[in-house]
């Protein structure tokens, strides 16, 4: 696979990356330019990999407005300040009077088996009881750190895996490049382009300031790469329906990634809720989901139905490990990914600690995310300039890569980012179900673009399943 040339701006180069991937026309690169100083404490690019990851969604908006202008007037300028584009990558959300519950339960994290370290991804209910019953121990870090010293790492992953839970064994790079999901997803491109059905309805009506403003996206997405595109298409007016089965809920995200969105719930497992949800489909303009690969399929709602229920419809969806080779359908997290592919592997030899040391945020998940808002935007373009559809892929496995190519650098200076800086909140308070919040400042902006969420963050399950009339 390429990488990157060491010689541009690091931010530069990463944005050429995702912006080729969208279909992007390279001119347009010179439309973009970065602001601010510093870097998030790692020996990987992650600052300039955020901004350059909101960049290309910035572009891909500014195309957009132009296509929906006619080509009227110049291209507009896009700016992305790093350090704002940093702190997004985090938590944007900043509870006034209250707090977020823990990011982890008490059995998540990394330990050490025989032979090296694997990480159990235990938040959600069913894969810590999974985990917990390969391992035959109570749920308590001491009794899963025993249980866990006596398994190799590969087997215990394999085990979790096979019983339904989610885990990832520590890898190097080199053993990633190797290991032949690996070799599968590295030859995948970032984005997986295919046409879709042509559209009976391609444009909609044309407000620059909210270049979205009448385009229904139906969200089908979890934790966290899914959930971040969502809310940037909200961000740019789109009515934005987010869909849960029943009981899933995630607390400590909701409040940072439901912002400008009506969340519902459905179980598509029942006939009269899979029915409904098809309604819902025909009506929508973007489907953005995070489901494994075969999930929808086994459902009898594979792309190619979907584009029969929907022509025209925007496709655009995840997977964790690449949409080929043997884990194709495994489930998994950013962390998880981080530790197969080789950051926290890398993180911790070159800093010389006794630890995994992954990424200081959840990098994957979050460009990923920028990455399916660009391709979203770029594929709502080309059916204003011919009625086509599009079905787009990425994976996370394969937006890591990208950041891989990164040189490593420990003698980098990292300028101190204080996330907690009260000149770096937004001035507006909102009003939540948990309590008054304020948020960092939008990082991106797009000249005569208004970035907006008409509605504050929602509990999951809150709304009807039904677009909005009119």
């Amino acid at each position: 696979m390429p990488t990157l040339n060491p010689r541009q701006d690091t931010s530069e180069a990463f944005l050429s990356a995702l912006w080729s991937a969208a279909h992007g026309d390279a001119p347009m690169l010179a439309q973009a330019q970065f602001t601010g100083i510093g870097h998030l404490p790692s020996v990987f690019a992650v600052t300039d990999f955020a901004a350059a990851s909101m960049a290309a969604a910035g572009l891909a908006t500014a195309t957009l407005a132009r296509r929906m202008a006619r080509g009227v007037g110049p291209l507009a300028r896009v700016t992305v300040d790093r350090c704002l584009a940093s702190f997004w990558f985090g938590l944007s959300v900043r509870p006034q009077g209250w707090s977020l519950p823990p990011i982890w339960d008490a059995v998540a994290g990394d330990y050490r088996t025989r032979d090296g370290w694997i990480r159990l991804h235990t938040n959600a209910a069913h894969h810590r009881v999974a985990a917990l019953v390969v391992l035959g121990a109570a749920p308590n870090r001491t009794a899963v750190a025993q249980a866990v010293a006596s398994w190799n790492s590969s087997d215990l992953e394999t085990a979790v895996i096979n019983q339904g839970g989610c885990a990832g064994a520590m890898r190097s790079w080199q053993q990633w490049q190797l290991h032949p999901q690996g070799q599968s997803v590295l030859a995948e491109p970032l984005l997986h382009w295919q046409a879709g059905l042509v559209s009976p309805r391609s444009d909609w009506a044309f407000d620059p300031r909210q270049p979205l403003r009448g385009i229904r996206v139906l969200d089908m997405t979890r934790v966290l790469a899914g959930p971040v595109a969502t809310r940037l298409l909200a961000g740019l007016g789109a009515e934005v329906l987010r869909i849960d089965p029943p009981g899933w809920d995630e607390a400590v995200l909701e409040p940072e990634v439901t912002l400008g969105k009506r969340c519902a719930r459905l179980d598509l497992r029942q006939s009269a809720d899979r029915l409904h949800w098809e309604t819902l489909l025909r009506g929508a303009d973007v489907l953005v989901h995070g489901y494994r690969s075969d999930a929808l399929a086994h459902l009898g709602l594979d792309a190619e139905s979907r584009q029969q229920l929907r022509p025209g419809l925007i496709d655009i969806s995840l997977d964790a490990y690449g949409f080929t080779g043997p884990w194709k359908t495994r489930r998994g997290f950013d962390s998880l990914v981080q530790m197969s592919m080789g950051f926290a592997e890398q993180g911790q030899r070159s800093a010389g600690t006794d630890r995994p040391l992954p990424l200081p945020v959840q990098a994957l998940d979050q460009a990923t995310g920028y990455l399916m808002a660009t391709a979203a935007l770029r594929a709502l373009e080309k059916r204003l300039a011919d009625g086509s559809g599009s079905i787009v892929r990425a994976s996370l496995a394969r937006t890591g890569a990208v950041l891989m190519g990164t040189a490593i650098d420990n003698s980098r200076a990292h300028e101190p980012l204080d996330p907690e800086s009260a000149s770096d909140w937004s001035d507006t308070v909102e009003t939540t179900p948990w309590g008054p919040a304020r948020r960092v400042r939008w990082p991106l902006s797009v000249q005569g673009v208004a970035m907006e969420w008409v509605t504050p963050a929602c509990a999951l399950g809150s709304s009807e399943a039904r677009w909005l009339v009119g």
